[in-house]
């Protein structure tokens, strides 16, 4: 079993939400996926299969400001990025704003 400080310390994901807490930033993926659902931006280059098992991390984050957060029209993970010819190990993540 992988232990979750490998890849991002308890140091590093305390400091990431109280950046998100203190700037009153909205993290617009987790504003519209639940958090029982797992959310990827990011597969390892190691597995020869990265769709089985499906074990990756979310790397990629839009927060948007207070003022910004009704103007999200639409938000996306662009996960089947990751399946292209020569990838990255990163998917694009997208917002549109209506401003």
């Amino acid at each position: 079993m992988r232990r979750p400080e490998i890849l991002a310390p308890a140091g590093d994901r305390d400091a990431l939400a109280a950046a998100l807490a203190a700037g009153e930033w909205h993290d617009v993926a987790r504003e519209r996926i639940p958090l029982s659902e797992k959310v990827y931006t990011w597969w390892s280059y190691r597995a020869a299969d990265w769709t089985v098992g499906d074990r990756g991390r979310r790397l990629d984050h839009i927060w948007v400001s207070r003022a910004l957060k009704d103007a999200v029209s639409d938000f996306r993970i662009l996960r089947d990025a990751r399946g292209w010819e020569r990838p990255s190990d990163h998917v694009p993540v997208t917002v549109t704003l209506e401003v």
